[in-house]
């Protein structure tokens, strides 16, 4: 306060050291009712008291009136204040300090930079936000400034964001409210000046009071509020959020508010204006004084100032001209941007420990104070959105802290400055079917592809995949853009980096989240959107990592503590599944169509939360409606898997129980197993639901007409009524089944009754009854059970739908009753089954059945007698026959006269029997004649005439007894004529004619003959013979021909002559005369004539024979043809024959004969030629002479003339031609000409190679050739024999013969040694070659009858097989001592592969340790071993080997063996060397006999028999497990007895002692006899115990000693019973214990054969269904022939897929297979399209042969191995960015151009069939970004456009076979390729119908596996029960009760045993035998 009265003495005029002007701006406010006024002063050189004055007399100020002068922030001016004023500075004049201003004022102020850099600023910031949206980080730099402003509140601090969007009060608006500290004049005028930050404020000109920058003390998580910092980013974010910005501010203490405004419009105009923009005012008004808003656009800010009354300070930031799409974002996107906000200000709502909602108690009070508030206004109908940041628990700070389970802490020293960081990672489980890592609610989740295997198989990494680890705070706030991925102590470790790491899955290393808290130490970008140094401070090598635990540093190994903790929750944390027991690979059929439905794998078991799962098990869910019980089926997880793997998910089949409720199986997730429950628990509540299940039937008679079990009743007794009830096992009545899934399953009860046949079963009776809610289940009376025989009733549960009486694998309840039905009394019967055609007098039975009322047969009546009567006819009978219910009449005749046997006639017999009720019965009969009596013939003369030469007929009848013609089937009758075979005739009619044979007698001179004719009939003895007579007379037939000529009478042509004719002639003119038997001429008629036959002619002119002319004779026209000739009459009955034998002719030509008609070249004709002269018919002359040779010539083109000779043959007038030779030449046909005097013959000779003289190479691999060992060759070797002259050599007797160089090489082939075939060619297909590596040969060999032949030979190369296992090497501690019950050394398996490298491919499950008790073999192990699996390699060990570790050593001493074993395929198995061991004696522990004696019982008689306690039993020292370990020590054995009772009576030894010792030598004492002494004391009837201990100096622990129970009696009665009760019971208890082991032994195999069975079924019943899906149609099981021939169809339909021609890749590569080695590049991929395969293989033509390996080391010895010849290349060396960049007209998402030419990269188009991901590398490293188009012109085009954009264009190939340069260059020779370049390119994938059998042909082969082990496992457990059921185990069984009860009747009598009391005390001892001592009683 000032008093013009008082005043500073005056200093001077000058204002210190200030230079220049200083004009001060000075406002009068001391008078609430006058305007306030103002002027300007110039002070400089002014002091305070001169300034005083000039004031009093500017606002003529009374000289006593008190005032107050104060800066625009209120600081009360004095002397010193004075001097600090700026040039430009406002003051107020106001009556006092804290006086409000009576109307607003506003001050001028200044600010430095051009007004672009303010509303331009915020433009790149954060329009280069990275692809966000910036806009939320843009809202939080103008809450940093009020989280700086409010950081010294002590109360809550309240921060608002308004987004003012109803346009009823304006336009839209954003406000940023809150209650900190607010801002002074000088701030305001601060805040406007870009960058002017903290730092800087302390000098500059404008500080305030307020100003200067001191550096907050520091906090957890540097949450110390110090974010508004660069002077920058407020300004950025207002000026980008809109285009105007109010600044409203009312600071602590102080009464005025104040308001700057800056704009953009405003700029512009002060810009357009030429005016200062630097300047601008500062609005000072009172609170609530919205006076001077006159702007219809701002109505919205008198509410906004209005609600300024109260408030103590504030600060507001309104934004105006906000952009329209920031509008849309922020009302669309609310959720998401206030999230953003919640997620950078995290920790400064929820406190050091975040939003823990777990455990809010946790957090920091004073932190937590924080309220951030967002409300969203829009229509005045629309309520407004309210949003407190405190109450977002989705942003993913908020995430990670909930979903983490446990944490890590550390800090960082960066050691360049005092700057530090703090860090937390947090570990976010595995639980059960989920990652819990959280995911970025703004991320863009990709939609499941049905085709990724990833997202099922749970072996990749699904966490936090490749995204950063650490989110980065700077003092507390998010700083968004800037993520730290990882350090080396927390990442995965690379390959060999650190062995002491332990390993972990890789998937552990993507679980865990993290963050850095930073201070201001580190620099941040002014908008803080990104650090600027953090990560490169953080990895200096001079940064120190220190663990923090309970806030204080731990000085030790980061990255060890950092692998226990991962490791710990990994173990202890994680809830992975591992799935065990792999079975197969299915396709699911109960997914929908669009989901994964293949590859499903199988597994038999999982590993989850410490917990076996198996199948078969049971289980329980939850979280399932409803909850299900039931067993394991099997378990399921996605992928391509096929062994035991660990997954984050999966899911199991389930069999629900019981399954009489269900009877489905269910498919839920493994995560809702409930795995809290207990076995019990779960066949408790299967129990409960199977208590409710039908268990039997009740079965009621209500008329009490009850039928007993076994009943018999007559037929017709009345059956039923029945009422029946279904009871459950809880005795409850039932009429449905159980309510499941709302299905209502009602029952009925079925009644059938089936009667019981000798052959099968027949049902008489069914009906079903459905229940009654008055009856139940009724079945009405039954009286039709009429048919005698054994009967079953069966009563039946059934399901009424249905009709099945099984549910759920269970049989419905059941009832079942057996009676019998038996026949009633005779009152009618039946006449049986009788021929009905009977024979005068043959007997006959008749046949009678008796019946009861049913129709039953039953039995006759008593004395029953039949009456017989038929009319016409006499009958008779002998007896009846009757027995059971036959009754028979025997022997009944008929006799009469009746037709005959074709016309039966019918009489009715009558037959009666007295007594029954239908008493008479008629049969119809008819009679034939009787038996065969007498035989008839009938003749007309006698004796009977007949001509010589023709047949003689008879007729004969058969008679009966009574004259009728009979009739039998078969009846022969014999006739025989004199010197004639019989004839005969079959009268089965009982008539017939017989005929005999032509009588053919010789008649001399025409005089007849007489004959004798028999009649008889064999088969009728009985009947008589019948003789008649015969007279022949002679006859008129033709006897005799004979031949004559015309020309000739006297020539007569005789029977068989032979006669010589000239060849080719003919005889002409003959003719032929017959006589008949009287010699008489028979002139020839027309009828004759017909009968005249020749033999050479066959149609006869019959004009000419009627006149007796015969045909001319041909004579044949070869001299050797001789031919017979023969006429003959009547078919040659009569006839006459002769031979003519044909003559050569004269000379016509020259003949040669060839024998031999083939030669080889350079040798002579085998046969030789042969020359003679023959007829015009070839017959030879014989007409040559020996002169004719020297007239022979002959010819022919290569034939040696020299060496040809005729010579002349005497013997058959021929001439022999010798010395034909061709010498040379072609093999062919050649034609020899032979001449001689005019005539010309010639003969063809084939002309064939010559000897094989040479063998060659026809065709084979390609050179030069390499071999794997062990590996074959696949293309055959072709060799061809060739002659001297290089013609192909046919000859099929050279045998080829294949031989390996040197002999060391082992060759297989299909055969090594062959003949050739018929072009002289042999192959060799070499199968496997196995030698050591070295170069060797393959010699072929052939050889003509044991003569070698030369042959070619092939080089080529063995090289070792990497893949080829050969051996297993074991290390191993040899020193180490094998202590019985002690632990293996670790064992150490390599298995080494051919080359000698150990191999690292084969599943550890391959590998067992084999263990066996004796010395090594040379066989096999023996059959009782033990195997052992490998264990997992520590930290530290190798891991190219299996490690056997912690084995226990066999319990018992002695001699053992070890092998190691690998399992290589189902069929070849490697073993070790095989390693003997010692095991011996663990260390001593305690004495024990050589065998345990029986409880001994003693008795103190005088016999030292019955006093014996033990007697030659020896103890030794031995270890825990029973083997003799004392074998070196000594010392001694003190034997004592003690009572179990703890009774002082106690039995002595010998001589009164209590106790005794006996010496210790080699751990071994025996003990020939321990006694106790004559009447020793004791209590009768006593248990004590004989205790030997051992005492031995030189074992540390004492041993325990060996305790021996035995019984003390009085006499040696007692004892002796006691002896031997005890050691029956001991042999008792062996054997009951020997029989329950074995019972058990077979009831677990049974379990576990019916395990195997039901597995087995399953099995198949699954890969079934599998098949079913695949369009297979199998839907019955198959067996093995036809799946067989399914598998054969199959693969036809395969094999002629790859018949089919396609493009492949030429190029040899010998290198595939090798260990680490991919192949050559051209066989790496497959292109489909022809073009494009073209273009890019030449392309990359230097590189098609490129051998690709997975290492350096195998492309160095491949190197090696070819000389540098072969070129190479190493995944290992080739680095590729793991981007995919997209084509050059794409950029950040958007096409830039259209682009002509379909582009794309050419690697795109390649398909690899194996080793995808390799591959890919190898080819973007190749082809690197290379693009193939159409066409040049759309090419060219595509380029240009391309670098118009200023993006590099690649290579770019096209379809037609041009490139274009990365440069540009096209055009040329070298840039377009061939049209034809087959060698080199790449090969065509096969088709998808390929692939498709190939999986069909793997399901059937899988199918087949499981109906084979379906088909063992019904047989092996059908075996085993056959065995269980054997009549030996049932006596076993009934042995072993037996002995139970003998054993429990032993126990009970030990236990009752009267055994009188006795008791001798020390006294009593010692008495003579024999003196009676008094005994206490």
């Amino acid at each position: 306060m000032f008093n013009t009265g008082v005043q500073r003495p005056y200093c001077g005029t000058s204002r210190g050291n200030q230079i220049g002007p200083r004009k001060i701006y000075v406002y009068d406010g001391r008078f609430e009712n006058k305007k306030v006024t103002g002027t300007s002063l110039e002070t400089s050189g002014w002091d305070f008291n001169y300034f005083l004055q000039i004031l009093q007399r500017e606002f003529e100020i009374n000289p006593h009136e008190i005032f107050v002068l104060v800066t625009t922030d209120r600081t009360v001016l004095d002397f010193d204040k004075f001097e600090e004023l700026q040039d430009g500075s406002t003051i107020y004049l106001l009556q006092q300090e804290d006086q409000v201003l009576p109307v607003s004022t506003e001050e001028p102020i200044m600010f430095i930079p051009h007004y672009d850099t303010l509303i331009r600023s915020g433009m790149y910031e954060y329009y280069a936000s990275e692809g966000q949206k910036p806009l939320p980080y843009a809202f939080a730099e103008l809450i940093d400034n009020a989280l700086s402003a409010t950081a010294k509140n002590t109360g809550m601090r309240t921060i608002e964001l308004r987004m003012l969007f109803d346009e009823s009060n304006g336009k839209p608006a954003v406000v940023v409210l809150d209650n900190g500290c607010g801002m002074t004049s000088k701030q305001l005028n601060n805040w406007a000046v870009y960058r002017l930050s903290k730092f800087t404020r302390a000098n500059s000109t404008l500080i305030s009071k307020h100003e200067g920058y001191v550096r907050p003390d520091p906090v957890p998580r540097s949450l110390n509020s110090d974010i508004s910092y660069f002077g920058v980013g407020g300004k950025q974010a207002v000026f980008y959020i809109g285009h105007s910005a109010r600044m409203i501010s009312k600071a602590r203490n102080s009464p005025d508010v104040h308001e700057l405004v800056l704009s953009k419009e405003d700029f512009e105009r002060k810009e357009k204006n030429r005016e200062d923009i630097y300047s601008g005012i500062i609005r000072k008004r009172k609170p609530g004084d919205s006076s001077h808003v006159n702007n219809n656009d701002e109505r919205f800010l008198h509410s906004l100032i209005a609600e300024e009354y109260g408030k103590e300070s504030f600060t507001a930031v309104v934004i105006t001209g906000i952009l329209p799409e920031h509008i849309t974002f922020l009302k669309q996107d609310f959720q998401a941007w206030t999230r953003e906000l919640a997620h950078i200000y995290h920790y400064y709502i929820h406190g050091v420990n975040g939003n823990d909602m777990s455990n809010n108690a946790a957090n920091s009070n004073h932190l937590s104070k924080i309220d951030i508030q967002v409300t969203l206004q829009e229509k005045p109908s629309r309520c407004p959105r309210v949003m407190n940041l405190r109450e977002v628990d989705d942003d993913m700070q908020t995430l990670y802290i909930n979903a983490a389970a446990d944490t890590f802490e550390f800090k960082v020293s960066t050691g360049l400055d005092t700057g530090t960081v703090e860090g937390v990672i947090r570990y976010h489980p595995f639980l059960y079917d989920k990652e819990t890592y959280p995911q970025d609610p703004n991320a863009v989740q990709a939609l499941p592809d049905d085709e990724d295997d990833d997202n099922e198989s749970g072996v990749q990494h699904q966490a936090r995949g490749k995204r950063p680890i650490f989110e980065c705070f700077w003092n507390g706030r998010l700083i968004p853009y800037t993520r730290v991925h990882e350090f080396d102590w927390c990442a995965w470790p690379i390959k060999g980096a650190n062995k002491d790491r332990e390993p972990l899955p890789k998937e552990c290393y993507s679980r865990f989240s993290g963050v850095l808290f930073t201070d201001d130490r580190f620099q941040v970008s002014t908008n803080k959107l990104t650090f600027v140094d953090l990560e490169l401070k953080m990895r200096n090598k001079e940064t120190i990592f220190t663990r923090v635990v309970n806030r204080q540093g731990q000085r030790t190994n980061i990255q060890k503590d950092f692998t226990q903790w991962l490791k710990h929750c990994h173990e202890n944390l994680d809830k992975q599944v591992k799935f065990l027991g792999f079975q197969e690979i299915i396709t699911r059929t109960d997914q929908q169509a669009k989901k994964k439905t293949h590859p499903w794998a199988t597994f038999s078991a999982i590993q989850l939360d410490g917990k076996i799962y198996k199948t078969g098990q049971l289980v329980k869910s939850q979280r399932t409606q409803p909850i299900h019980h039931g067993t394991v089926v099997r378990f399921l997880l996605y992928g391509n898997h096929n062994q035991d793997v660990f997954a984050t998910g999966g899911q199991v089949e389930v069999s629900l129980e019981p399954k009489g409720l269900h009877e489905m199986t269910k498919i839920i997730p493994i995560s809702k197993l409930d795995r809290t429950v207990s076995d019990e628990a779960i066949k408790k509540s299967i129990e409960n639901d199977i208590a409710k299940l039908p268990h039997i039937l009740k079965v009621d008679w209500p008329d009490g007409n009850l039928w007993p079990e076994n009943a018999v009743c007559l037929a017709g007794s009345p059956f039923g009524p029945l009422k029946i009830e279904i009871l459950n096992k809880k005795g409850e009545s039932m009429s449905r089944m159980p309510t499941v899934r709302q299905i209502v399953i009602k029952l009925s009860v079925k009644l059938k009754i089936v009667q019981h046949g000798p052959t099968n079963n027949v049902e008489v009776v069914t009906f079903v009854a459905q229940h009654s809610p008055k009856y139940g289940f009724w079945f009405k009376k039954m009286e039709n059970l009429t048919n005698p025989g054994k009967y079953t009733l069966f009563l039946n549960t059934t399901i009424s739908d249905t009709d099945a009486t099984v549910f759920g694998d269970r049989n419905l309840p059941s009832y079942k009753l057996k009676f019998t039905i038996k026949e009633g009394n005779a009152e009618s019967f039946d006449m049986g089954v009788a021929s009905s055609t009977l024979r005068v007098g043959v007997p006959f039975d008749i046949p009678l059945q008796l019946k009861d009322r049913y129709g039953n047969l039953t039995m006759p009546l008593p004395n029953l007698q039949p009456v017989l009567t038929c009319s016409d006819l006499r009958l008779s009978y002998d007896t009846v026959d009757s027995s059971g219910t036959k009754f028979i009449i025997k022997g009944v005749k008929a006799r009469g006269k009746v037709l005959n046997y074709q016309q039966p006639k019918t009489y009715d017999l009558k037959v009666t029997l007295t007594g029954l009720k239908k008493d008479t019965q008629t049969l119809k009969i008819s009679l034939l004649p009787g038996n065969p009596h007498s035989l008839h013939v009938k003749t007309k003369e006698d004796p009977i005439i007949v001509e010589n030469g023709n047949p003689v007929r008879f007729n004969v009848e058969i008679h009966d007894e009574a004259g009728n013609i009979t009739a039998q089937p078969k009846e022969i009758v014999y006739c025989q004529v004199q010197e004639l075979p019989p004839a005969t005739i079959d009268c089965s009619t009982g008539a017939g004619q017989l005929v005999t044979k032509p009588i053919n007698l010789k008649i001399i001179e025409g005089e007849p003959e007489k004959l004798k004719v028999k009649f008889w009939m064999p088969s009728q003895r009985r009947i008589p013979l019948v003789f008649r007579e015969l007279k022949v007379m002679p006859s008129s037939r033709v006897s005799l021909i004979k031949i004559c000529s015309q020309d000739d009478e006297n020539l007569v042509l005789k029977n068989n002559e032979k006669i010589e004719w000239l060849a080719g002639g003919s005889l002409e003119n003959l003719f032929y005369k017959l006589y008949d038997e009287a010699g008489r001429a028979v002139p020839p008629t027309a009828e004759i004539a017909s009968m005249i036959k020749v033999n050479w002619k066959a149609d006869i002119d019959l004009k000419d024979l009627v006149q007796g002319k015969l045909p001319d004779i041909m004579v044949p026209i070869h001299v050797h043809e001789k031919r017979f000739y023969q006429v003959s009459y009547q078919d040659q009955s009569v006839s006459v024959s002769f031979t003519i034998v044909p003559r050569p002719d004269e000379p016509k030509k020259l003949k040669a004969t060839l024998l031999q008609n083939a030669v080889k070249l350079g040798e002579t004709l085998s046969g030789n030629i042969r020359l003679e002269l023959v007829d015009q018919y070839d017959n030879a002359t014989n007409s040559l002479t020996s002169a004719c040779v020297k007239h022979m010539t002959v010819k022919d083109e290569g034939l040696d003339k020299s060496a040809v000779t005729f010579k002349w043959q005497e013997s058959s007038s021929s001439v022999e031609v010798t010395g034909i030779c061709f010498p040379s030449g072609t093999p062919g046909i050649r034609e020899i000409c032979f001449t001689y005097q005019g005539y010309v013959a010639s003969v063809m000779v084939k002309v064939n190679p010559g000897d094989p003289a040479e063998l060659k190479l026809v065709s084979g691999p390609k050179q030069p050739l390499q071999v794997l060992n062990d590996h074959g060759i696949p293309t055959p070797f072709l060799v061809q024999v060739f002659d001297m002259w290089g013609n192909p050599s046919p000859d099929k007797r050279v045998v080829v013969e294949l031989r390996s160089s040197p002999p060391a090489l082992k060759v297989t082939t299909a055969v090594t040694s062959q003949p050739v075939d018929a072009e002289g060619k042999a192959s060799f297909t070499v199968t496997s070659v196995s030698g050591p590596k070295g170069y060797y040969q393959l010699e072929f060999n052939c050889s003509l009858n044991n003569k070698p032949i030369p042959g070619p030979s092939v080089n080529f190369t063995v090289l070792p097989d990497p893949n080829k296992p050969v051996s297993l090497a074991v290390e191993y501690n040899t020193l180490a001592r094998f202590p019985a019950g002690g632990t293996f050394p670790v064992f150490f398996v390599t298995v080494v592969s051919d080359d000698g490298s150990p191999m690292t491919t084969f599943n550890p499950a391959a590998a067992l340790m084999l263990l066996w008790e004796g010395v090594p073999t040379e066989t096999a192990p023996q059959p009782k071993v033990t195997r052992l699996r490998c264990s997992k390699p520590m930290e530290n060990e190798r891991k190219d080997c299996f490690h056997f570790r912690d084995k226990e050593i066999p319990e018992r001493a002695g001699r053992y063996t070890i092998q190691f074993s690998l399992s290589i395929s189902n069929t070849k198995v490697l073993f070790s060397d095989e390693i003997p061991i010692n095991v011996v004696a663990n260390h001593p522990v305690k004495l024990r006999p050589d065998s345990e004696p029986p409880a001994p019982v003693v008795s103190c008689s005088k016999d030292v028999a019955n006093r014996t306690l033990v007697k030659n039993m020896t103890l030794r020292i031995m270890d825990a497990y029973g083997n003799p370990a004392g074998q070196d020590l000594g010392g001694k054995v003190v034997i004592s007895i003690t009572s179990l009772s703890g009774k002082s009576n106690i039995p002595l030894f010998e001589g009164k002692a209590n106790r005794c010792e006996i010496g210790l030598t080699d751990g071994k004492v025996h003990i020939t006899r321990l006694t106790i002494m004559e009447n020793s004391p004791g209590d009768v009837g006593s248990v004590y115990t004989l205790l030997f201990k051992p005492e031995v100096p030189m074992v540390p622990k004492p041993l325990a000693p060996f305790g021996l129970t035995f019984h003390f009696y009085n006499d040696a009665v007692n004892q002796q019973k006691m002896r031997e009760l005890l050691k029956k019971k001991t042999e008792l208890t062996v054997a009951v214990t020997a029989h329950n082991d074995l019972l058990t032994g077979y009831k677990d195999v049974l379990k576990l054969l019916t395990d195997q069975e039901l597995t087995a079924n399953h099995k198949e019943t699954e890969l079934r269904n599998v098949l079913n899906s695949r369009n297979m149609g199998i839907v019955k099981p198959l067996s093995i022939p036809d799946i067989d021939r399914l598998l054969n169809d199959k693969t036809i339909q395969a094999d002629e897929i790859l018949k089919i021609p396609r493009r492949v890749c030429s190029i040899r590569d010998n290198f595939r297979g090798q260990q680490d080695v991919l192949g050559m590049v051209g066989h790496l991929a497959c292109v489909l399209d022809d073009d494009a395969a073209r273009v890019i293989s030449w392309h990359i033509r230097g590189d098609m042969d490129c051998v690709i390996t997975k290492t350096t080391e195998a492309a160095q010895r491949i190197y090696k191995d070819t000389q540098g010849r072969q070129q190479v290349m190493a995944l290992d060396s080739i680095f590729v960015s793991p981007l995919n960049r997209p084509l050059p007209h794409i950029r950040n998402g958007h096409i830039l151009f259209n682009p002509p030419g379909n582009p794309v990269y050419a690697r795109d188009l390649l398909i690899y069939p194996h080793n995808k991901e390799s591959c890919d590398i190898v080819f973007k490293n190749i082809l690197g970004d290379t693009i193939l188009i159409d066409d040049l012109d759309s090419g060219n085009k595509y380029r240009r456009t391309v670098v118009q954009n200023k993006i590099p264009c690649p290579t770019i190939l096209t379809r037609e076979g041009d490139r274009i340069s990365g440069k540009g260059k096209f055009g040329g020779a070298q840039n377009k390729a061939p049209q034809t370049n087959t060698s080199l390119m790449f090969g065509a994938p096969l088709p998808q119908d390929y692939h498709t059998l190939q999986e069909q042909i793997d399901l059937l082969r899988q199918y087949r596996t499981a109906v084979q082990k379906r088909d063992s496992a019904e047989k092996e457990r059908q075996e085993h029960l056959e065995k269980m059921r054997s009549p030996q185990m049932l006596q076993n069984k009934q042995d072993m009760e037996e002995k139970k009860k003998q054993l429990e009747e032993i126990e009970r009598e030990l236990v009752t045993k009267p055994i009188r009391s006795m008791k001798r005390g020390p006294e009593d001892a010692g008495e003579p035998s024999g003196i009676n001592t008094k005994r206490t009683k």
